[in-house]
């Protein structure tokens, strides 16, 4: 009886929905119509282009910011994807400015790449970007004074050590996230951009990240400093392109980098050396991305942030919900793996 009631319940409405749509003018139903069709032609089409671009197309080629022997910043540059955008850059044939905190890091990469690659240049600059010294940005200038400087990588950058509420995260953790990825970010840019605009070429790359897209609880203060970056981005590639000067910035999700804490590669998780590649290959392919000159290079990122946008909505509160639950999960498991470990001291 149940079932014959609600199905007598369907067929009621969808005759009364007949019959609204039966009133409504012919000339209102061809344009609705033609509406709900452009709507699905628009997805269709986003979805084609995700695909090209995921899997056919290629992004800018590097050539176009110089030729081989002009050099490339790379910011964070003794671990993680930073030393991979090093690498590979180097493997283009661009000389390198290594910046980092750790100067026998730096040197033992300096020296690693400079043995593989003849006639690579690479010069390097210990900084420690959580102090905001302004030295160290005099420092920097100085350094590539005189340099034929085309790209730089703004990869310096600092999570919250484990998932943390924000009234409870530290002053000093705080204070160092927006430290080193928004005035650490800004202010070199501030000291590198003038050489690209100069010489009317060059390209900026900026670490972004899924959490700058969707707002996460958490990792509030790590989630607010990569929307940040996320404005400023697409502002100053706005001021930048008529002097030349392209600026991107690079939306990833986990890759398996120490600040990400992951350790296996899976279909969503790609290690460094993949990552880089697909994100140098990949540069300027931005017509799915809400924001311009904005990109997502790796092609599992890209479609699981595209599924959301497309579906709930990338700053729904469902989306804020479920990221909610996932970091508080981590963050008990964090703290029950720190107990144990704990104990065995």
């Amino acid at each position: 009886m149940a079932s014959l009631f609600n199905c007598n319940s369907i067929h009621a409405a969808l005759d009364r929905a007949l019959e609204l749509w039966n009133s409504v003018p012919q000339a209102a139903q061809w344009a609705l119509a033609g509406i709900g069709a452009l709507y699905v032609a628009r997805g269709a089409l986003s979805f084609l282009q995700l695909l090209l671009n995921c899997f056919i197309l290629s992004g800018t080629n590097l050539r176009k910011y110089g030729k081989k022997g002009t050099w490339a910043v790379v910011t964070g540059a003794s671990d993680g994807l930073g030393k991979e955008f090093a690498s590979q850059l180097a493997a283009k044939g661009f000389n390198l400015v290594l910046v980092s905190r750790t100067q026998s890091k730096l040197d033992t990469l300096a020296r690693e790449l400079e043995l593989r690659w003849s006639g690579l240049q690479a010069k390097t600059l210990a900084m420690d970007y959580s102090q905001d010294n302004d030295a160290d940005y005099e420092r920097l200038a100085e350094l590539i004074k005189g340099l034929d400087v085309g790209i730089l990588i703004n990869n310096v950058g600092q999570s919250h050590s484990i998932p943390v509420p924000f009234l409870e995260t530290s002053r000093d953790e705080l204070q160092s996230i927006i430290t080193l990825n928004c005035l650490g970010t800004l202010k070199t840019t501030q000291v590198v951009a003038p050489i690209l605009t100069k010489r009317k070429r060059g390209l900026i790359l900026t670490m972004g990240s899924f959490a700058g897209v969707m707002p996460t609880p958490y990792l509030a203060t790590y989630s607010g400093s990569k929307a940040f970056l996320q404005h400023w981005s697409s502002s100053l590639a706005s001021e930048l392109k008529p002097q030349g000067v392209d600026v991107q910035l690079i939306v990833s999700y986990l890759v398996t980098t120490a600040m990400s804490k992951v350790r296996r590669t899976s279909l969503l998780i790609p290690n460094p050396k993949q990552f880089v590649r697909a994100a140098l290959g990949k540069i300027g392919l931005s017509s799915t991305e809400a924001f311009p000159n904005t990109y997502t290079p790796w092609w599992s990122h890209a479609a699981f942030k595209w599924v959301i946008e497309s579906t709930v909505g990338a700053t729904s509160a469902t989306t804020i919900w479920f990221n909610r639950k996932m970091h508080v999960d981590i963050r008990k498991r964090a703290l029950r793996k720190a107990e144990r470990e704990a104990k065995k001291q």
